[in-house]
């Protein structure tokens, strides 16, 4: 039986790939939230006999805080602990604080970021799969949806979208923040427009709207019944992301459905909101829940007849790897997000380039593990210069 040895944290700030206005965090224009100027994560290096399994957190805010809680409370957990299975060791690192807040904040990402790391070395001690690990893979190629379709005005929305549907994404999603719905409407109506000139008659493009939480209700309703009669795919994070209540209500009188997850970290907190049926899609970021409560949410979210659609907006391919795992044994999958920047990432902390991507899909890695290398040398040499 193999024991784990060393547990260790870096907080990483990657260098940035344009230039960046000054300071660490900036608001999100017409969203709840502030975003890092440059990328920031937490990766997790865990070590047994002579294997070591990695993990990642997605903390885009303060991952020194993540950092901070792996090395001071968790690891001393870990430490001298027998890797029989990650899921044992997982529950013990969640119940450590489960008096104190254990399913939300830094410490539920710090667990997720080790549950990875866990899943990753048990692999390579059994050189095995992860997914297979999870029971087996139901596909070997993971449907994409390309989450990158971006510009200032339609005309550069509908010029990304055409584009990427050229490139074989025929799954797509804006993102949307005006509170107006009618400028909603104009920039969805202009990428249809758009790529049903380029789709393939095979392949009728898919085209998603994320509104990042901007509206009440009454313009959440408004606008889905809008988007219903459009044929948009879904509608994501459309009304306050503490709203259960008012999501559930929402769904019930909409005919697009609603997505929503990635702000929920936990398999209790999913079972709620699966339960209230506040979504049709759910969206687990597997760097925020971890594989061990990733693949549970999947087969949870598959009992109550939920698609499952992971968020993975701001991985490297660490973390998107993470997902085609639990992906490729979820039996309700929709699709997992994905943006070229994930590789791109990669260019900074791996020695390779991660999960082979083509024509709107992702190959399962084969390999032992998650079946993706990090570059530990990069990995310790970013942190070094980790801002104070």
């Amino acid at each position: 039986m193999s024991r784990i040895h060393s547990v260790e944290a870096f907080p990483l700030r990657l260098p940035a790939r344009t230039s960046t206005p000054p300071g660490r965090y900036v608001p999100a224009p017409d969203a709840r939230s502030i975003h890092p100027t440059r990328d920031e994560l937490v990766l997790v290096r865990i070590a047994a006999d002579d294997h070591v399994g990695w993990g990642e957190a997605l903390s885009p805010v303060a991952p020194e805080a993540v950092a901070t809680i792996v090395t001071t409370t968790l690891a001393p957990i870990l430490i001298g602990a027998e890797l029989d299975a990650p899921r044992p060791l997982t529950l013990r690192l969640q119940e450590a604080m489960r008096e104190r807040g254990h399913l939300e904040g830094h410490h539920a990402d710090a667990v997720a970021a080790v549950d990875m790391a866990l899943w990753d070395l048990a692999g390579r001690l059994a050189g095995l799969p992860v997914a297979t690990l999870l029971g087996g893979a139901g596909r070997r190629e993971v449907p994409l949806y390309l989450t990158s379709i971006t510009g200032i005005d339609d005309d550069t929305r509908a010029a990304c979208a055409q584009q990427a549907c050229s490139s074989g994404f025929h799954r797509m999603k804006l993102h949307l923040t005006s509170t107006d719905p009618r400028s909603v409407l104009r920039s969805v109506a202009a990428v249809l427009d758009a790529v049903s000139t380029v789709a393939r008659h095979d392949a009728s493009p898919l085209v998603a709207v994320d509104t990042h939480w901007v509206h009440d209700i009454c313009a959440a309703r408004l606008l889905a019944d809008a988007l219903a009669d459009q044929g948009v795919w879904f509608l994501e994070a459309p009304i306050a992301p503490e709203d259960l209540r008012g999501h559930a209500e929402l769904q019930r009188t909409s005919r697009i459905g609603i997505a929503v997850g990635e702000q929920l970290r936990s398999r209790f907190t999913f079972a709620q909101w699966a339960a209230r049926r506040a979504m049709t899609i759910a969206q687990p970021d597997i760097c925020r829940t971890g594989i061990s409560d990733g693949s549970t949410i999947a087969t949870l979210t598959a009992a109550h007849h939920i698609w499952f659609a992971p968020h993975n907006s701001m991985a490297t391919p660490l973390g998107l790897a993470a997902s085609l795992h639990v992906a490729a044994t979820a039996e309700s999958l929709a699709a997992v997000e994905f943006s070229p920047a994930i590789l791109a990432r990669g260019e900074h902390v791996m020695t390779g380039p991660g999960p082979a991507v083509d024509a709107g899909r992702a190959h399962l890695p084969s390999g032992p593990g998650l079946g993706v290398e990090v570059d530990e040398a990069a990995v310790r040499s970013l942190a070094a210069i980790f801002p104070d």
